[in-house]
């Protein structure tokens, strides 16, 4: 089969049922649209950026590189031709055009829900999803009903990080999880975590022809045909196809000449803190920056006594000198934006 037919097949089948490419473009939903983009005439397909750590911005991928993105995923999770995947992530997104390229190029059938879903359907479901990607907040909702996850055999998790009291939960469901790593720019993952059952650990692991290195403590991903993608993130390196995210270098706060990574303080912090939060600074005068903590709860929702007691499990100078209870801003994908905002409450 020729690669133009190997990329770009007649058929697609969507919620059980075989279509030709033809009719489905001639319709108006966002999976038309993309396949349009898909099928025309350029190399590339343009991609919306998450605007996690700046504004968002539109980028040309090349469709070969995110075929390759697309066959990797196949291979690892041993999708086949007729496995059932769910799309219920943003189609304006790279991870909800890359659902429709797995598809495509493995022959899968894919099933489409509403990003907004609360996934009810999942319990009436007679045959169970092979392979299913979310954002955390989608995993926190599913979660309230916990009998749905026997309709997931696994579950790939993305967007932004998993909370510490949600990665204690998915221990106890059926569904195989996994925690991706990756950006728009690699078109999704290019390694995976595993947050239950075998392997399960805090370790990143390259998926296939993917190797990593370090440059100024920054993560460098080498992908297969030699691109590289240098990263902001700051980690650790098991080997050359592991490695453990230590937190983004934008983060970093330096206060009284000591380096501290925010990430690091929230993980000791997470067991004990249910609500979301996130560490960052704010300028003084003596210390240059200062650390302090954001919490997404009413005012006083954690007493000042059990915040003394919780911020015993950190040194003292990683200890936040003040709190501030606020609504988070959040980006389209989940992620938090680490911005404070002093004057709101909730």
């Amino acid at each position: 089969m020729s690669e133009k037919n190997n990329l770009f097949p007649s058929t697609l089948r969507l919620n059980g049922e075989q279509h030709t490419i033809h009719n489905l473009m001639n319709g108006d939903s966002v999976i038309a649209e993309f396949l349009r983009q898909w099928y025309d005439a350029r190399d590339y397909i343009c991609v919306k950026t998450s605007g996690s750590t700046g504004a968002p911005k539109t980028i040309q991928i090349d469709k070969r590189f995110v075929a390759a993105s697309a066959e990797r995923t196949l291979r690892y999770f041993d999708l086949r031709e007729n496995d059932r995947v769910l799309l219920c992530l943003p189609m304006r997104y790279i991870a909800g055009k890359l659902m429709v390229v797995r598809a495509l190029l493995g022959g899968l059938d894919l099933w489409t829900l509403p990003p907004t879903s609360d996934f009810a359907c999942l319990s009436d479901t007679e045959k169970p999803f092979r392979f299913v990607a979310m954002v955390a907040n989608q995993v926190a909702k599913l979660l309230t009903h916990p009998d749905r996850f026997s309709a997931i055999e696994t579950l790939l998790i993305g967007g932004s990080a998993l909370p510490k009291h949600l990665e204690e939960t998915l221990q106890n469901v059926s569904s195989r999880c996994f925690v991706s790593y990756g950006m728009t720019e690699t078109a999704t993952h290019v390694a995976l975590r595993a947050v239950n059952g075998v392997g399960q650990g805090d370790d990143y692991h390259c998926l296939e022809g993917v190797r990593v290195d370090l440059k100024d403590g920054r993560l460098v991903i080498h992908l297969p045909g030699g691109e590289s993608f240098a990263t902001n993130d700051m980690a650790q390196l098991c080997d050359n196809r592991t490695f453990r995210i230590l937190g983004r270098a934008d983060n970093v706060i330096i206060s009284g000449g000591i380096k501290f990574m925010p990430e690091v303080i929230e993980a000791k912090l997470s067991p004990y803190i249910s609500y979301p939060f996130f560490i960052t600074s704010q300028a003084d005068a003596q210390l240059g920056q200062q650390i302090v903590m954001a919490i997404e709860a009413e005012e006083g929702a954690i007493l000042p006594c059990e915040l003394a007691r919780i911020f015993e499990q950190l040194s003292r100078y990683e200890r936040p000198k003040a709190v501030y209870y606020q609504r988070f801003q959040r980006t389209e994908t989940d992620k938090v934006i680490r911005k404070l905002r002093f004057n709101q409450t909730i």
